[in-house]
């Protein structure tokens, strides 16, 4: 405890000394040159995975969690439909390890870990990155330290054309699932330094689809044959967002607020000739953020940010419950509502000792509270709060043709609950090791490779989630080893303009894992520690960019192999599944886009494939296998101008070839379906 406090009042001193630092500086700031801000100052240490705001336009994809597909290595769990929850998941080492961060924040979610992508729009998104291990850079948070691979959401910034003060957008989207989706964003230029935006969305689907529902016995004849609708999965969603951003020749901020709300119905299992399910959630997230960037000297930057979360959710089971062997009470009615709060401040200081070598040191400081009210269970809640205090010193080397950047994070929790026993407090170290080096100058080859350690805290749900959760439940560790390399081949010829090669090993280890899975109700998650699991994979990539006069082709291709076992033994006697592929990790994945642009058209192409996996009920036995599931889904793109209105106008066809699948067992995804898009901007 002694020690936790030495850390806290450590925290309150850095932010104090950045504080007086800056102002010390603020009086001598007319001397200082302008700083140029740089985005990622070393691109090539660690290769990313981006689609930019034109790309994801292009794309037939509803929500960040429709776009992540197409990034080497994510697999997202899709449990249905518009209203469905999507999470994502990268190299098979659980959605956990995966933190996710809206223009440079993290998403949280201390209740059960869960970040639903399918709550974020494309609308606003100027930018999607994916960095397995960690950015390239070390001017960053702990909690960007804090994840085994990371995700950026980057927000449009409000940019404006010479003489032009104002842009507006507006869209509206409809599409064959009864899909209503109006929307649009202004940006006002209100000086030279300061602009602001404002965006809104509304959202409403019925949800229903037609499906094929085939189940086979155990002898192969046909158990199940039918057609039905896809029902419960409506939703009425509102987003709106805020933001005010500023700039100076040595400082930039920017403050975001937003707010989400939706009533959905939550699509169930379909098992035993359930067809329907009459849960409901109801949704209020209210987050508001805020980022400041000093650059006070040429050597010595900092960075202090910080946002306060708001979770409202409100949870009703109208039909019966049965999970844990029916040991709840059947045909209960049950009423839950959550409130979760999450107070987060990060401070971070670089330093540049020689214009090769940099160090930095930050320090986060998170406090999450979780309340309830509870009908139909009778279990007192446990009420949990969690103090956590996360540092990373990190320093980077920069000589050329060979990069280097290492850190060691240190995580410190503590806990306080009533009702239950209360968890140990965690203490933790973790080092991360990056190396990239570029053999020949002349020639865009880059060989790079990493180690990192993580530590990853239970959730609440984990630790005492009612007759589910296990205070005993011990954290995950995690060991990740990454070799790579890119080429970016040098093209000399008028119609071939770029080739680019990619190639990535990697093999990952995870102690005690936690498991996750969700019994028949999309609501309900099973915990438990799988003890161990190993497992290592191949990605590859590769792009082209063709032109033949006013008209340009692209292609990205990309493919993974991965085996992830699970290696658990209790009291030394190998598990029945042990030796198996753990729940939903394909061997065998893969996507390809392909784009045209002709003058002031746009064709889009999109494929992607996930191969024969096993579903949660662990054993590689053939009852448990997921088939195989692919879809192909086109664009077209028109630009229209008229004097100064810019119009444009899309259509879209999604699984073209109407494959019934579930990437979730019993969860049906939709069949062939259309959308179409009518933007207007001024």
């Amino acid at each position: 405890m002694r020690s936790n406090k030495f850390f806290y009042l450590l925290f309150l001193g850095i932010l104090s000394f950045s504080s007086l630092y800056a102002q010390e500086e603020k009086e001598s700031s007319k001397e200082l040159s302008t700083v140029v801000i740089e985005i990622s100052p070393y691109k090539d240490l660690i290769p990313v995975q981006q689609l930019t705001g034109k790309e994801l336009e292009r794309l037939n994809a509803h929500s960040v969690a429709d776009a992540m597909r197409y990034f080497s290595g994510v697999k997202i769990k899709d449990y249905g439909g518009i209203g469905g929850l999507k999470t994502i998941d990268v190299r098979n080492m659980g959605t956990h390890h995966v933190g996710v961060f809206y223009n440079g924040v993290a998403v949280g979610n201390a209740q059960n870990g869960i970040v639903d992508l399918g709550k974020f729009s494309l609308d606003d998104i100027d930018m999607l990155q994916l960095y397995n291990g960690q950015r390239s850079t070390i001017f960053q948070s702990a909690k960007e330290f804090a994840s085994a691979t990371a995700v950026y959401i980057n927000s449009k910034t409000p940019q404006f054309k010479e003489g032009k003060k104002t842009n507006l957008t507006a869209r509206y989207k409809f599409a064959s699932i009864q899909l209503t989706n109006p929307s649009f964003r202004l940006e006002q230029q209100i000086s030279d330094n300061i602009s602001a935006s404002l965006s809104a969305e509304y959202l409403h689907s019925n949800g229903e689809y037609s499906f094929r529902y085939k189940r086979l016995n155990l002898d192969k004849t046909v158990a199940y044959d039918t057609t039905a609708t896809r029902r419960n999965g409506d939703i009425d969603a509102f987003r709106i967002e805020a933001g005010l951003y500023g700039k100076t020749a040595n400082t930039s901020w920017k403050g975001q607020l937003y707010y989400y709300d939706s009533h959905r119905g939550l699509p169930g299992a379909i098992v035993k000739n359930n067809w329907q399910s009459g849960e409901r959630s109801w949704d209020k997230n209210v987050l508001v953020q805020a980022e400041l960037t000093q650059y006070v000297s040429d050597r010595y930057k900092f960075q202090i940010k910080g946002k306060f979360a708001y979770d409202y959710t409100r949870y009703l089971a109208r039909d019966s419950i049965e999970f844990l062997e029916n040991q709840l009470t059947k045909n209960l009615q049950v009423d839950n509502s959550y409130y979760q709060q999450d107070f987060y401040v990060s401070a971070v200081n670089l330093y540049q000792i020689t214009p090769e070598w940099a160090v930095s040191l930050a320090t986060d400081l998170q406090y999450n509270k979780l309340n309830a009210t509870r009908e139909g269970i009778g279990t007192l809640f446990t009420y949990p709060e969690r103090l956590s205090f996360i540092s990373a010193i990190a320093t980077s080397l920069d000589l050329g043709s060979f990069k280097a950047q290492a850190s060691i994070l240190g995580t410190f929790t503590k806990e306080k609950v009533k009702n239950n026993f209360q968890a140990p407090d965690q203490n933790a170290f973790s080092p991360a090791l990056f190396l990239s080096y570029k053999p020949w100058e002349n020639r865009d080859f880059v060989v790079h490779t990493f180690y990192k350690n993580i530590f990853r805290m239970p959730t609440f749900n984990d630790l005492y989630y009612t007759q589910i959760g296990d205070a005993n439940l011990k954290p995950e560790f995690t060991n990740q080893v990454n070799l790579g390399a890119q080429y970016q081949i040098p093209i000399k010829n008028q119609y071939l303009q770029s080739v680019s090669l990619k190639l990535e090993t990697y093999y990952m280890k995870v102690k005690d894992k936690i498991i996750a899975a969700p019994t028949a109700s999309m609501f309900r998650w099973m915990m438990t520690n799988l003890g161990q699991t190993e497992g290592y994979g191949i990605e590859t990539g590769l792009g082209t960019t063709l032109t033949f006069g006013s008209l340009q082709l692209t292609t990205n291709i990309n493919y993974e192999f991965t085996e992830a076992k699970n290696y658990t033994t209790i009291n030394g006697i190998k598990l029945s599944a042990y030796g198996d592929q753990i729940p939903y990790a394909p061997w065998h994945s893969g996507s390809a886009i392909v784009g045209l642009d002709y003058k002031n058209w746009g064709f889009n192409y999109s494929f992607v494939y996930v191969g024969k996996r096993y579903d949660a009920a662990m054993n590689n036995i053939e009852r448990n296998a997921v088939q195989p599931w692919y879809t192909h889904d086109m664009a077209l793109q028109k630009d229209l101008k008229l004097y100064q209105y810019h119009f444009k106008i899309s259509a879209e066809a999604n699984n073209i070839m109407d494959q019934q699948y579930d990437v979730v067992t019993n969860y049906p995804m939709p069949g062939r379906n259309f959308r179409f898009i009518l933007s207007f901007e001024l």
